[in-house]
């Protein structure tokens, strides 16, 4: 069993207090009020409350820090960032669906030094830290081993509304005839999670935000696997566009999403 550090101490506290309030909500999703922000991208009373008590336990430890949140922006602070998305997956929480996560992450240096993802549905807690490998719960993650891509099953993100791109068909068309099934979460922390645990062999999705990604990416880091954007430039935190995978089939999967 790995010890945690401190700060994966602190984050776990954040997020399992904060997991206790959603697993309640999710039990009543019917009489959530529930408010557009856009089509197809919702907020509701709980992404708000889960925030609140996400900030109120972090700033506790981290008063100097600067936040970036979803939904409250930014909380200008020293060069040390927390970045926290409430809920990933919240058009899955307010369907009933239980694939979502409470996602904090620590970027120093412009380097994502820590991450947890935490569902609470399930119970399942990811978290890494740079140096200190990938883990869910007590468990060890690692990424898969296979390389022949019609014996993988690659997860994505399909558009809607305003983020749909022109090619997005495309590239799921020759994704999907090439493996063994395409997988869409509807949560990208929850898609980077299972690449890290060997559950999917890849994952590429565009029009991302930091808060999507902080942890996620350094599970996979973290559990063996490679990042880069879709097209095979390195990733940064500026990064808007991911692909992760085990290593054994990312020039290849690159390779398909650049030929269109």
């Amino acid at each position: 069993m790995q010890i945690q550090p401190p700060t994966i101490n602190i984050f776990e506290k954040a997020v399992r207090k904060a997991g206790r309030h959603l697993l309640r909500d999710f039990g009543e999703i019917e009489n959530l009020q529930i408010q557009s922000k856009t089509i197809g991208d919702f907020v509701t009373n709980a992404d708000l409350k889960i925030e609140k008590i996400l900030l109120e336990t972090l700033q506790y430890y981290y008063p100097t820090a600067t936040y970036l949140t979803e939904e409250s922006g930014k909380i200008e602070g020293d060069q040390e960032i927390i970045v926290i998305d409430p809920i990933d997956g919240t058009t899955n929480f307010i369907h009933g669906i239980p694939l979502f996560g409470i996602v904090v992450g620590k970027i120093l240096n412009k380097e994502i030094t820590d991450g947890v993802i935490y569902n609470p549905i399930l119970d399942e807690f990811y978290w890494a830290s740079k140096g200190k490998g990938a883990w869910c719960n007590n468990k060890r993650l690692r990424v898969s081993k296979r390389h022949d891509l019609m014996s993988c099953i690659i997860g994505t993100g399909i558009p809607h509304a305003n983020r749909v791109y022109s090619n997005y068909l495309d590239h799921i068309d020759t994704i999907t005839t090439s493996c063994s099934g395409l997988r869409r979460l509807g949560a990208a922390s929850i898609d980077l999670a299972f690449v890290a645990s060997g559950k999917l062999d890849a994952y590429w999705e565009k029009n991302l935000n930091l808060w999507d990604l902080s942890a996620g990416v350094l599970l996979v880091k973290e559990a063996g696997g490679k990042i880069s954007e879709t097209d095979g430039n390195s990733w940064t935190i500026e990064s808007k566009d991911t692909l992760a995978s085990n290593g054994l089939i990312h020039d290849l999967i690159q390779a398909k999403l650049n030929k269109i």
